[in-house]
């Protein structure tokens, strides 16, 4: 008997919010930010991080331009409060810099917090306390009236706590958690009855985080809880109003951007979205998402692969291929049609103009990415993406007809081996097929080419025409050009490319574009520093390559 599981849940209920203003607003500027990897996100490792660990991390998010961090739960280990103690005593926390520690609604846990913060010069002690239903009925067994008692007790100890070392600047935070999952007006309640205790005012402010402990229903919703808290709480000026999305559904990020739209002040999150469960909001991502609609962040990511690299290190986790922004796969492109694409918005591209390339939606640049991992090759890709590559590495552009019979060559070697073919492989494959073509012609000399060994000077053939001339002649077979371009490359040489038809009576002239069925059609080509050689070079290689054809009855890859 087939089930249906759905029975077992039943939908978040809506939020009764009339003339709701989030949809209507646009995100002007980045959020605060904190990071909580070094407590939420260490607690969701496997192997927690070493206090020597924590303090690498601790100087990337620093370096990144984190101005809250929450370092751990000092009351929960020993770890947790040697690693504070070493933040403190050696200095290590700088000016702008301002370190946040959690603590559970317990008297002795508090005043334990508190020694871990001994001789800060500022710091924001977080409490929580769950308040939602299910954890009042279930985890704790007790009363709307006593999970508020909790939370005001707390609050009154951090007070007292906070009042006997007035050398420090203090901040209060309090999470109701599971807040997606309590009812907005005990939510209120409780957060009214803490913000009444510890009086902020809007010089002095504290923060009141609202976490999606459980991320319970569409973000939209995570959005409308935020903007009616953010229209009922009291003391709303003298607050922060702060978010802790986490990913359970999938859309944490979402979440987030709505949450801001909403009236929220301050996210928390983890780089790469590390967390209990699915994890937590990613940063990385929503301060790269402000990043491509002309808001900056005010984080620094312009070496995305180096913070990448040490927080895989120091969580022991990798980050996806394919994760926004971050992943080495993120801005590469295999298909054929794609890869077109994007060849020719880079060449389009001026660096004074807004950013505009097909399929990159910023510039791999600005997070550090060079532009040699954005085209790759597979059996799956085409020519756009093959010559991409041939501009890089050859420093020219081969004309379009050969970039066709190319793409075909290298199509081929990825069916063959059935893997990518690397930019230096395509290369050298270029290198093999069109500079190093053997066959029953060679250049012995500058103006000399040698056919069944017997020499022929090219000395008076001025142009590619004369010198296919000079070479039918010694071959007894036509042969006509089809193609020529000639370029400079970067560093002075000439690029020299020949398209030839061995055969045939059609198509003699240059430039011609008549079909003869019965020629064989070839490409070769030359970089030298002298134009003459490489033309010369060009022409041999393609006659070659022709001979070779024509010899094999090999059916031509391109017709003219």
């Amino acid at each position: 008997m087939i089930t249906n599981p759905s029975t077992k849940y039943r939908p978040f209920p809506a939020v009764a919010l009339h003339s709701r203003r989030w949809p209507s607003r646009t995100i002007t500027q980045a959020p605060i930010w904190m990071s909580t990897d070094l407590r939420d996100g260490n607690q969701s490792l496997i192997d927690p991080m070493s206090i020597e660990t924590k303090i690498e991390f601790f100087e990337m998010l620093v370096k990144i331009g984190f101005k809250q961090i929450e370092v751990g739960f000092p009351s929960a280990s020993q770890t947790e409060f040697d690693f504070i103690r070493r933040l403190i005593v050696e200095k290590r926390i700088p000016d702008d810099v301002t370190i946040e520690v959690l603590t559970q609604s317990r008297t002795d846990l508090i005043e334990r917090t508190f020694e871990s913060l001994e001789g800060v010069p500022r710091a924001i002690v977080h409490l929580y306390n769950a308040i939602a239903p299910s954890f009042r009925k279930i985890v704790f067994s007790m009363s709307k009236d006593e999970v508020k008692a909790l939370a005001v007790e707390g609050t009154r100890t951090i007070k007292r706590c906070a009042a006997e070392r007035p050398d420090t600047e203090w901040t209060y935070q309090y999470s109701p958690e599971t807040f997606s999952m309590t009812e907005l007006s005990f939510a209120r309640e409780v957060v009214d009855a803490v913000s009444g205790i510890w009086r902020p005012t809007p010089t002095h402010k504290m923060i009141v985080n609202l976490p999606a402990t459980v991320e319970a229903a569409m973000p939209n919703v995570f959005a409308d809880q935020v903007e009616w808290m953010d229209r009922n709480i009291a003391f709303r000026d003298s607050i922060v109003l702060s978010v802790h999305p986490h990913n359970d559904r999938g859309t944490a990020v979402a979440a987030a951007e709505m949450a801001i739209l909403a009236g929220a002040d301050r996210i928390e999150g983890c780089l790469f979205g590390n967390g209990e469960r699915t994890g937590n909001v990613d940063i990385v991502t929503l301060a790269m998402n402000l990043y491509t609609q002309g808001i900056s962040p005010g984080l620094d990511f312009s070496d995305i692969d180096a913070v990448r690299r040490t927080v895989e290190r120091c969580n022991k986790l990798p980050v996806h291929p394919r994760h926004p922004y971050a992943g080495d796969l993120v801005y590469t492109a295999f298909s054929g049609s794609h890869q077109d694409a994007i060849r020719k918005g880079f060449a389009a591209q001026k660096a004074d103009e807004i950013w505009e390339v097909p399929y990159l939606p910023i510039d791999p640049a600005d997070v550090g990415r060079s532009y040699d991992a954005v085209i790759r090759v597979n059996s799956q890709s085409g020519k756009g993406g093959t010559t991409y590559l041939l501009e890089r590495g050859i420093g020219a552009t081969p004309p379009r007809r050969m970039q066709i019979e190319f793409s075909r060559i290298v199509q081929e070697r990825a069916d063959e081996t059935g893997i990518e073919v690397t930019p230096q492989g395509i290369c050298d494959l270029f290198r093999q097929t069109y500079f190093d073509a053997k066959g029953p012609v060679e250049r012995v000399a500058p103006n000399t080419v040698r056919f069944l060994g017997v020499d022929t000077p090219t000395t008076g053939a001025t142009d590619v025409t004369g010198i296919a001339a000079v070479i039918a002649k010694a071959i007894g077979q036509a042969v006509s050009v089809v193609d020529i371009e000639e370029q400079r490359t970067a560093d002075g040489k000439t690029a020299v490319f020949v398209g030839v038809r061995i055969g045939g009576t059609r198509g003699t002239k240059h430039g011609d574009q008549g079909r003869d069925e019965s020629g064989v059609h070839r490409y070769g080509a030359a970089i030298r520093d002298s134009r003459e050689m490489a033309v010369v070079d060009a022409v041999v290689c393609a006659v070659n390559r022709g001979a070779r054809a024509a010899m094999s009855a090999e059916p031509a890859l391109v017709a003219a």
